[in-house]
């Protein structure tokens, strides 16, 4: 008799935590498949620790073939479930197509950067919610404090150490802090000419920072930024992006090179392709984390609107913590549906959150408790030392060189701008230069960039913009995100558009892989 196949669709914190709790039950009685673009889980709370240079990139992911050892991967990307025929299509990082039948099938495919109608953001701004992206911010933020450092010029140096992030949720927060302290340190063994110092600024229109967070949090937070020099204006966001740098709603037009864009996510669009009930772009399932109706399909994660029991009539909200306990009873359940042992119904009691804010600073309230400065700090790096699945000796190792060594600040050039647009459904792939099945921009050599074939966010009707992201760093982990842009692009101008003189970084290039109006 041959065994029940489970496919997984994801490797964040739910496919993740329920391909691990599902490899050590089923004992080789059933075969678990993991469906994934890439071979790695991402631990996202400390993707801006990528980004200042603290931490290297792999110190952030975990293997996934190395540390379940009783699933089978399969690299792709869903494109098409077929519901009916319990089969899911996807396309393979090389352009190729395949087919996977399931008995029981696991939909967590996470989120992807939530756009708004504002215009230029979408073709001059990044996000954060992957690697690619963080080392694009990374290698960006670099040059341009290197070229700043080079010109005599006090507007295009003003400009080119101007660093805007809209959204202070948990991620922009923490890349403000972050990248204040790292352009900092670069400028201190590199002097701008002019005598400026780096500038960042975070924008939300929410009243304060952190505002899904405890009040005191928020303070603590508040005070940490604007000590370090960070310009916090709440209350403001973007009402236009260009090339030449954004004007907010306030009136003010800021000269610079880097928009951030950190203002929240939303659910992968593949949920909303099922045509099965939804609430707001998450599948709607029942405490159990089944699909009414569909007993053999779960969902769980920022995919899921999954019930709040401890708050009925809610739902749980898009968080890490959620999303890596939603993974264990997941796992569970489809035992149980095995006849392997009891349903259960997700239930959840807050841990409470943590927040880093680079260096020996943070904010955190671990079991209500709410801590700042130092003993924030070690919680903190404790927790997520706890938290992570792996990797757990090489992050404290380049935390404590970092304490005792300069960072290094090189462009490595390995992600061009073009390679992490912000209206991708796969922040987690770069696009690379002749991809199959795609027609990108142009890069420096003439060679056709190509995005992975999968649903494009698009730009979002949204209602109002978020005072900040879907929370990340809780207990458990995070779902995450954003990057820089504006004129600094590295890809070469379209043949009808000038190139850039001396010193002046390229215009926007003009995208020919986006949706127009009307496109569904």
């Amino acid at each position: 008799m041959s065994r029940p196949r489970i496919v997984i669709v994801g490797a964040g914190f739910a496919g993740y935590r329920t391909a691990q709790t599902l490899s050590r039950r089923a004992r080789g009685r059933a075969e678990i498949v993991l469906l994934n673009p890439t071979d790695y889980f991402l631990y996202l709370p400390l993707l801006p620790q990528v980004a200042a240079g603290i931490l290297e990139p792999r110190r952030v992911t975990v293997s996934l073939s190395g540390t379940l050892p009783h699933v089978r991967l399969v690299l792709g990307e869903a494109g098409r479930i077929d519901l009916d025929a319990r089969q899911v299509h996807y396309s393979g990082p090389e352009g190729e197509g395949g087919t996977l039948s399931y008995d029981r099938l696991v939909l967590a495919a996470g989120s992807v950067n939530k756009l708004l109608p504002i215009p230029g953001v979408a073709e001059h701004a990044h996000g954060f919610r992957g690697l690619p992206e963080a080392l694009y911010l990374r290698d960006h933020v670099t040059r341009q404090v290197e070229l700043a450092a080079a010109t005599d010029d006090r507007r295009r140096c003003s400009s080119r150490c101007t660093f805007v992030v809209v959204g202070a949720g948990y991620t922009g927060t923490e890349v403000a802090a972050h990248g204040q302290l790292f352009t900092d340190a670069q400028v201190a063994r590199q002097p701008l000419r002019t005598g400026m110092r780096p500038r960042w600024i975070l924008l939300d229109i929410a009243d304060r920072v952190l505002p899904e967070l405890d009040e005191r949090l928020s303070r603590t937070a508040d005070t940490v930024l604007r000590e370090r020099g960070v310009d916090v204006r709440m209350g403001t966001s973007v009402k236009e992006a260009t090339s030449d740098g954004v004007l907010l709603t306030d009136g003010e037009f800021v000269d610079t090179r880097t928009l951030v864009w950190c203002v929240g996510v939303r659910p992968d669009p593949l949920a909303e392709s099922l045509g099965l009930p939804m609430e707001r772009g998450r599948l709607l399932v029942d405490p159990h984390l089944q699909v009414p109706g569909r007993p053999e399909v779960f969902a769980c994660g920022d995919a899921a609107a999954v019930p709040d029991l401890e708050n009925p009539g809610s739902y749980t909200p898009m968080t890490a913590q959620h999303a890596w306990r939603q993974g264990k009873v997941c796992a569970h359940n489809i035992a149980a549906s095995f006849g392997d042992g009891e349903r259960q119904a997700y239930r959840h009691k807050d841990l409470g959150f943590v927040v880093d804010l680079g260096g020996a600073k943070a904010a955190a309230n671990p079991l209500g408790v709410n801590l700042s400065g130092v003993a924030a700090g070690a919680v903190t790096r404790g927790y997520h030392l706890a938290a992570m699945p792996g990797n757990r000796v090489r992050v404290a190792a380049d935390w404590l060189l970092d304490a005792v060594l300069p960072r290094q600040a090189v462009q490595l050039g390995l992600v061009r701008s073009w390679s992490v647009p912000l209206d991708t459904a796969s922040p987690e792939v770069a696009r690379v230069p002749g991809r199959p099945g795609s027609a990108g921009p142009t890069d420096t050599d003439g060679k056709p960039g190509g995005e992975s074939v999968k649903t494009r966010s698009g730009g979002e009707p949204a209602r109002n913009q978020p005072g900040g992201e879907p929370a990340k760093n809780q207990p458990g982990g995070e779902p995450a995100k954003n990057r820089p842009t504006a004129g600094t692009s590295d890809v070469a101008p379209p043949p009808d558009q000038p190139g850039p003189g001396p010193d002046v970084a390229p215009g926007p290039v003009r995208r020919t892989d986006r949706f127009t109006e009307g496109d569904a």
